[in-house]
């Protein structure tokens, strides 16, 4: 498909069967997190998904072809970033499988009806407010929690997901605490999880599978090395956890 680029674009290969992707340099950009994402979630043939912050809608498009869902609607608050999630969904002809919607995730009964998703996942802005901010406000609304705190997130999930259902989400690791207590508190309960580190020696991040309404009790995977020491992506990215 012929697409016409801004001179802020770049149109990338994803290297995911033909899949392409593209980005812009004065948007969020998405990174690795994304990546590690799509290939730990786990979905049916006939799962309705919902992805909360799609920012490009490359963890939509990228789990179109590592699994099977019928399909994914794809929330994202902010407007520039809706319109790429939107273009990309057009650039690889999945507007039969995602529907990107720009709105506020409070108001996803307008979409469709509470507890009728089978999996619901977010890489979502986990920077807290004190955090230095970013003069670019798209940047700094997809860094920053101030629309889409931990608690909201977690809430809003559940209320999406059926019983049994499946949530997904990388965090920063040095708020797992805090993540795995709002996940309790509102009946979600973690299943898998595992821990990244970047090549140095240092966590980053934490990949959670909860189940609305499941037993208590979690697997811990062994931790991912995201990086190399180069800055080379390991090609484990690509293959570790799928199963």
């Amino acid at each position: 498909m012929e697409v016409k680029l801004k001179d802020t674009e770049r149109l990338e290969d994803l290297q995911c069967q033909g899949l392409k992707i593209i980005q812009d340099k004065n948007l969020y950009t998405f990174t690795s997190d994304s990546v590690v994402l799509a290939n730990f979630i786990k979905t049916k043939q006939n799962d309705f998904c919902v992805e909360i912050g799609s920012g490009c809608g490359v963890i939509s498009i990228l789990l179109s072809a590592k699994s099977k869902f019928k399909n994914c609607i794809a929330f994202e608050l902010q407007r520039a970033m809706y319109e790429l999630t939107e273009k990309n969904i057009n650039l690889n002809q999945l507007q039969n499988k995602i529907t990107p919607v720009n709105d506020d995730v409070d108001n996803f009964n307008k979409y469709f009806d509470a507890g009728s998703a089978d999996v619901v996942f977010s890489n979502p802005p986990y920077m807290k407010d004190d955090v230095s901010h970013n003069d670019n406000v798209v940047k700094d609304v997809a860094r920053h929690d101030s629309t889409l705190k931990i608690d909201k997130l977690c809430s809003t999930a559940s209320k999406m997901l059926r019983f049994g259902g499946k949530f997904y989400l990388v965090y920063t690791a040095e708020r797992s605490a805090e993540l795995i207590c709002q996940l309790v508190k509102n009946n979600l309960q973690p299943k898998r999880m595992f821990f990244t580190e970047n090549g140095r020696g240092r966590v980053v991040l934490v990949v959670i599978e909860a189940v609305k309404g499941g037993k208590s009790g979690v697997q811990v995977l062994p931790q991912l090395t995201t990086n190399e020491k180069d800055g080379k992506y390991l090609e484990i990215l690509q293959t570790k956890y799928v199963k």
